[in-house]
């Protein structure tokens, strides 16, 4: 029952007022997203793209040697020792023991406090690097002292030179000493303590390389399926 003064059909003009008013924002709605969906890809999009790839396929190229390490076979390649050396067996970046008698002269080096020596084999092409032992000490600017001359076995990474620029000072002066022999023209480092499968910072920074890669590489394939827009369109 209406009230008082209440034209009839006033209820369902409001009713219908309000149906209209719910059309018309839905219908707003769905021309927005449209829109959206008919939005032409920005043209920088897919350069920005492709530069993000080919950095992060650089960086990834960079870790290679270190990936391959780190999923190598924990098993060591034994070398043999002294007056046995057994040169077939030599693979470059991989998992190695040998025994041996150090050379008279070694190189020296600092990474942060902590003192590491560079010595040879005598009469075989290895060098190893492995941490200074008490009694050499060393400081930056006084004459390294002689390495520890007691014979010892070493296992760690095995790299051949020219896989381990890093080390290049330290080869020209132990082969100047005349106490190591290359094999072939070159020499081989061992670089004690790093075994794979244990640096597990390094395989994180790759998986998000990997990301990097294939998230830029769908955006890619997106935006060059959907294409530009047509002329004018989007705009009214």
């Amino acid at each position: 029952m209406l009230g008082p003064g209440t034209p009839r059909g006033t209820r369902g003009f409001f009713m219908s007022e309000d149906q209209l008013v719910r059309e018309e924002r839905e219908r707003r709605i769905a021309e927005l997203e449209a829109r959206l969906a008919r939005r032409p890809r920005s043209p920088l999009r897919a350069p920005v793209s492709l530069v993000a790839i080919g950095v992060a396929v650089a960086l990834l190229w960079m870790q290679r040697r270190e990936l391959l390490y780190f999923f190598s076979s924990r098993e060591p390649l034994s070398l043999g020792a002294e007056g046995s050396y057994r040169y077939p067996a030599l693979v470059s970046n991989r998992y190695a023991q040998l025994h041996g008698l150090p050379t008279s002269v070694g190189a020296y080096e600092r990474d942060g406090s902590a003192v590491f020596v560079l010595v040879g084999l005598r009469e075989s092409p290895f060098v190893v690097r492995r941490p200074a032992l008490p009694g050499e000490d060393w400081l930056p600017g006084r004459t390294p002292p002689r390495p520890d001359q007691r014979p010892f076995a070493v296992r760690g990474r095995l790299l051949a030179e020219q896989d381990a620029p890093r080390y290049q000072e330290a080869f020209t002066l132990l082969r100047s000493k005349g106490e190591v022999q290359p094999l072939e023209g070159r020499l081989w480092i061992v670089i004690e303590g790093e075994r794979p499968g244990e640096d597990v910072g390094r395989l994180m920074v790759s998986l998000l390389l990997v990301l990097v890669i294939a998230a830029n590489g769908v955006l890619l394939v997106r935006g060059l399926r959907r294409g530009p827009a047509p002329s004018g369109e989007g705009r009214e």
